[in-house]
């Protein structure tokens, strides 16, 4: 299925949003467990602490950038996310500038009611972000788009991310 926009993208983006939308999976590479860096978010995300859910949400970061081979990130945790008239911005992801490191940007909090977002919407976002990462770099893909092959990317990821008992848990 091609989302709407598909339409209005000049041909070269057409190709790079068709090579996107036939990735359907992405295995992370074998190594340490991953599962008590993931656990290590939950547990600063609960705490309200925003420098320590940096570290943990860019020790992880680290961790799968080794494993694939890519570039480092560097990820910046913020407090409240922007009220925007359009939606939410839940997190950022920048390719790197003249002087400027790839980054992503996370925001820890609702905009409306200035709640500590769920654990589940933090990975999700972290991981959505960290896809776009793979599009460029692990897929060198032009441009990234979101298709329905990444949205299936970004949620095989989180299902290997996720310890199979924390179906069952709230966070």
């Amino acid at each position: 299925m091609r989302y709407a926009y598909y339409s209005r993208l000049t041909a070269r983006q057409q190709l790079a949003y068709r090579k996107s939308d036939a990735i359907d999976v992405v295995r992370v590479p074998p190594g340490p467990p991953l599962a008590p860096m993931v656990a290590r978010i939950a547990e600063t995300l609960a705490s309200d602490d925003v420098a320590r859910t940096r570290d943990a949400s860019q020790a992880l970061t680290d961790a799968l950038t080794a494993r694939f081979g890519l570039s480092p990130i560097a990820v910046a945790v913020l407090s409240t996310r922007p009220l925007l008239r359009d939606g939410d911005l839940y997190g950022l992801y920048e390719p790197a500038g003249k002087r400027r490191p790839i980054r992503i940007s996370l925001w820890m909090r609702t905009a409306r009611r200035n709640q500590v977002v769920a654990f589940r919407t933090f990975l999700r976002t972290l991981l959505h972000e960290f896809c776009h990462h793979l599009d460029y770099e692990l897929y060198r893909l032009p441009e990234t788009f979101h298709t329905e092959g990444f949205y299936k990317r970004e949620s095989s990821l989180m299902r290997q991310l996720l310890p199979p008992a924390s179906e069952d848990r709230d966070w």
